[in-house]
């Protein structure tokens, strides 16, 4: 089977653009099948989430088969909150062999923020565990147990995740090292609005040797209104969104009465926001490559990647 899209694409030295493919609070695949028209074009790769915010949805794996039957390239995100290591190997198999070639390794929002606080949280391995446990099936042939794999192995591009924006900042480097030690091929960031802070966590990273051991991709995401630039900012943990940016999203929409007129307004100051971050992220020595997050905004994709040069 075929190699994964995303990793001939860094390997080229490509910047990268992948994005979020957040399924839906049902079975309707056709939700999914839309998604993939709208980013088939445009991205490297598409991240299929796993129950985000601990919300039940389709799962990752299901959508993930549906959007390599649009010819895109899935990332399988795979959290450790709701299987134990069994099932996170069975599942990993499982994705291999409808040819996903990519995981993103999550330990997994706690089930306290989601739809079903009393659920029992699993956690038997975390995201470090879970990358180990991966490249061994991949490069060893070997389950956690020990016991031998028998035939094809997985052979998955590694991926993790990394927030350069949450405290202690200094220890966040050392994590992604220990990402990268585990195994950890490509990383995915947090959301970036403060360039500067993200500039020095890259720099930390490179003094830690690591910008030639893996690939990072920069989180970015458009902005709709101020409210939600106001939320992010003062309500999200691990977030950091200046004050400059929301009162961009304020001045953009003063003085428009219409709400349809303001509402674009902001979606287009939103936008713009996005791809400046995007120009000023492709200077910066180790992005390889920025992952868009705009969950259930998936038509904004094409814009920004065009309005940022990107195809």
């Amino acid at each position: 089977m075929s190699d994964s899209n995303l990793k001939r694409a860094l390997e080229s030295k490509k910047f990268v653009v992948t994005a979020e493919c957040g399924p839906p609070k049902s079975a309707d695949r056709t939700v999914i099948e839309k998604k993939a028209q709208l980013l088939k074009d445009w991205v490297d790769a598409a991240n299929v989430t796993d129950n985000q915010t601990a919300v039940t949805r389709m799962s990752s794996l299901a959508a993930c088969a549906i959007l390599k039957s649009f010819g895109l390239d899935p990332v399988f995100q795979i959290t450790c909150r709701d299987r134990n290591r069994i099932a996170l190997q069975s599942d990993i198999l499982g994705a291999y062999a409808l040819g996903i070639r990519n995981v993103l390794c999550l330990t997994g929002d706690h089930q306290s923020f989601g739809n079903h606080p009393q659920a029992k949280g699993v956690f038997d391995l975390d995201s470090v565990h879970l990358i180990e446990t991966v490249r061994k099936m991949r490069d060893e042939g070997k389950f956690l147990s020990g016991d031998e794999l028998v035939g094809e192995r997985p052979a998955m591009f590694i991926g993790a995740v990394e927030n350069p924006f949450a405290p202690p900042y200094e220890f966040r480097a050392l994590r992604l090292k220990k990402k990268v030690e585990a195994g950890a091929q490509f990383i995915q960031t947090q959301i970036v609005y403060n360039i500067q802070r993200f500039r020095e966590f890259m720099a930390r990273v490179g003094d830690l040797g690591l910008l030639d051991r893996v690939y990072i991709l920069a989180g970015v995401s458009p902005i709709k209104t101020p409210g939600a630039a106001k939320y992010m900012r003062d309500n999200v943990p691990g977030l950091d969104v200046p004050n400059e940016i929301v009162e961009r999203m304020e001045a953009a929409g003063k003085g428009i009465e219409d709400k349809k007129a303001r509402a674009e307004a902001w979606r287009q100051e939103g936008i713009e926001i996005c791809v400046e971050i995007i120009q000023q992220l492709k200077e910066i020595e180790g992005v390889s490559g920025v992952h868009i997050m705009a969950i259930e905004w998936e038509d904004a994709v094409p814009e920004i990647v065009k309005r940022a040069g990107l195809r």
